[in-house]
């Protein structure tokens, strides 16, 4: 058997991963720290991924510990091996292949690095080891702090390895990556949401950029190995990678009032097992009013505030379906929080055909309407389908889309 130990572990998706390579029984193993020790020692198990807050306090109860692991200080896997317990770091591997995988190279680059905790010392590691000019730790009271991060304003690679911006603080940036001019990579460990807000500054940018999903899929890969002998190759690494990703991303639907996105949003659900957040219905939920009549008695700019509050918690959720009012684009602040954690599919149909019962923005000139948010339907959205025959086969279109 083989587990994951560490303290708290409810969002782990290190089960998923495992379950996928597929060559193991492996769960979940919360410990307190003054179980840690005994279970070291005595357990049932043939190995262990280790993850905060154990990854040094497991070192003295190991037999021997691998050069990666030394370097850093610190193990995040442990294999039983002829009565001996030996340790490794694949985090360094994760790491490197994360960096990999996106084209980011380290060779002759200045490097910063956010934070200056486990993660920072494994990151550290791998850039000196792929020649980085330098590396320089940017932390919160040392000698480079972000009261003088402006000196670093030249870096070529920035890696963040501090938790801002994970769930449930989305959203949050650790920098402005405006102070960089000549950025040529930037990596974020973070995993969840799937795009922090600096991975997205940097897609703004047209910064290569990766966040921490790959890096956690890759080190499960390589403690997969150690367990069995069975390394899974890049292309297995790639499939979970993408299996993960979808399972955890939302399905997000945007378009016209009266288009179809909650009949359609109810189709996928039952389809893909997952639940629906519709942010509509969440307003009325919270204000007990429904948005017809918000709009009628307080006004638009009122409705379009509660409509973004909506749309920041919905979108910290994974793994379900976001049906959105139809004027959930005009707002440019509703994008981030839709895009960090789901691909959106516009769904389009004949103005002709929209529903207008109960849609007070919908009464008027409805192509003038329309003109007005095509573009930003355009720009908020992944791809888009359109919902002429049937829910159903609207569905099954985005599902492919989705999935591709």
């Amino acid at each position: 058997m083989y587990y994951l130990i560490g303290n708290p572990l409810g969002h782990s998706h290190s089960p998923f991963i495992h379950r996928a390579l597929g060559r193991y029984d492996y769960a979940l193993k919360p410990l307190e720290a003054n179980e840690l020790e005994a279970f070291i020692k005595e357990g049932d198990y043939e190995g262990l991924n280790v993850t905060i807050p154990y990854k040094q306090a497991v070192i003295p109860f190991l037999d021997e510990i691998d050069d990666a692991a030394k370097k850093i200080g610190s193990v995040n896997t442990v294999v039983r091996r002829d009565g001996k317990l030996y340790g490794y770091n694949t985090d360094y591997h994760g790491f490197f292949m994360m960096s990999y995988v996106k084209g980011i190279s380290f060779k002759d680059q200045k490097v910063v690095v956010l934070g200056s905790g486990g993660t920072s010392l494994t990151a550290c590691a791998v850039a000196r080891d792929l020649g980085a000019a330098s590396v320089t730790v940017i932390s919160r009271s040392g000698e480079n702090n972000y009261g003088n991060l402006h000196l670093h304003a030249d870096a070529d690679i920035l890696i963040n390895t501090t938790p801002v911006g994970m769930f449930p603080h989305n959203g949050e940036s650790p920098v402005d990556l405006s102070i960089f001019k000549r950025l040529s990579g930037v990596l974020d460990v973070v995993y969840n949401p799937l795009r922090t807000a600096l991975i997205m500054q940097a897609e703004e940018k047209s910064i290569p950029a990766v966040g921490g999903l790959y890096m956690l899929v890759a080190q499960a890969a390589v403690s997969c190995g150690l367990f069995t002998g069975d390394k899974p190759q890049r292309k297995e690494i790639d499939d979970i990678h993408r299996a993960i990703a979808n399972h955890v991303a939302n399905i997000i639907l945007v378009g016209m009032p009266g288009c179809g996105k909650s009949t359609v949003a109810e189709i996928l659900a039952q389809k893909e097992g997952r639940r629906v957040i519709d942010t509509d219905a969440l307003i009325t939920e919270r204000t007990g009013k429904t948005p017809a009549d918000i709009i009628k008695e307080d006004g638009e700019e009122t409705f379009r505030r509660y409509e973004s509050e909506a749309i920041k918690e919905a979108g910290k959720q994974s793994n379900v379906i976001i049906a959105t009012g139809g004027g959930a684009v005009t707002r440019e602040e509703n994008l981030a929080p839709l895009k960090q954690n789901g691909k959106i599919a516009l769904i389009l149909r004949p103005l002709d055909l929209l529903a207008r019962a109960d849609r007070p923005l919908s009464t008027g000139d409805l192509r003038a309407l329309y003109r007005n948010r095509l573009p930003k339907y355009v720009r908020f959205a992944d791809f888009s389908v359109e919902n002429i025959t049937t829910p159903e086969e609207c569905a099954d279109e985005i599902l492919r889309n989705f999935h591709a």
